[in-house]
């Protein structure tokens, strides 16, 4: 009995160390997956990819995680290879899951995307295809950090002008000045006649509401609504 007792001791701390590393990974994937959901909220994908990627473990619970990442690979950065390696993740861990049968659906739609994309039948490399997300991932990150850097710099200016006492020049705030495009991102051809209401109703489903979205990912801050010429090129965020 006595030789039985420090082992039985030993089970016990050993089974709740287990318990207390189990509950610090769920907690940490908690945490992370919620700081992804709140970077694709808005809409910096880059961070949110990271994030996600992040939480990820191999086990069961973070078939949501591959399932999300899929989407934004999928919708926003247009890398359907990347998109149906998280797909075909989330269904091997949650195979009876919520997303199960959309999933299998987006894996179709992207294999047939990767066919008529390489046409003469050539595969790409796991390798080829690390190498052109990390690139694809820098290349965002570059524009997003060129984004920001042009509007505090507008914000500096203004602010400038208002310390010494000047007016803005005429047109400074009502210039029309459009983004640069975002590679990758989603983007629509503005026809003659289309308007940001009516862009927006094609783009969520009849929801022309969201047109200030649209205005808002395209130019810079500015009063009233944008002007939109035929040909010019817009994202859709």
């Amino acid at each position: 009995m006595k030789t039985r007792l420090p082992a039985l001791v030993a089970l016990c701390c050993a089974a709740l160390l287990l318990s207390g590393c189990d509950q610090a990974f769920q907690n940490n994937f908690e945490r992370r997956f919620a700081e992804a959901e709140k970077k694709a909220a808005e809409q910096d994908y880059p961070a949110a990819v990271l994030l996600y990627e992040a939480a990820l473990d191999g086990t069961p619970k973070s078939a949501e995680a591959h399932y999300k990442l899929g989407l934004i690979y999928d919708d926003q950065l247009q890398m359907p290879v990347s998109a149906l390696h998280h797909f075909q993740r989330y269904v091997d861990l949650a195979p009876a899951g919520e997303h199960a049968k959309e999933t299998q659906k987006f894996i179709q739609a992207d294999q047939l995307k990767l066919g008529a994309a390489l046409g003469s039948g050539a595969s790409v490399s796991q390798e080829e295809a690390k190498r052109v997300k990390n690139d694809n991932l820098a290349l965002r990150k570059k524009v997003l950090q060129l984004q920001t850097d042009l509007e505090n710099a507008n914000k500096a200016r203004a602010a400038l002008l208002k310390a010494v006492g000047k007016s803005a020049p005429a047109g400074f705030k009502q210039e029309q000045i459009q983004k640069p495009l975002v590679p990758g991102v989603a983007t629509y051809t503005v026809q003659s006649g289309d308007t940001l209401a009516s862009i927006a109703r094609k783009s969520y489903k009849n929801n022309s509401a969201r047109w200030k979205n649209i205005q808002d990912a395209n130019f810079e801050p500015m009063e009233g609504t944008a002007k939109l010429q035929p040909g010019m090129v817009l994202m859709i965020p």
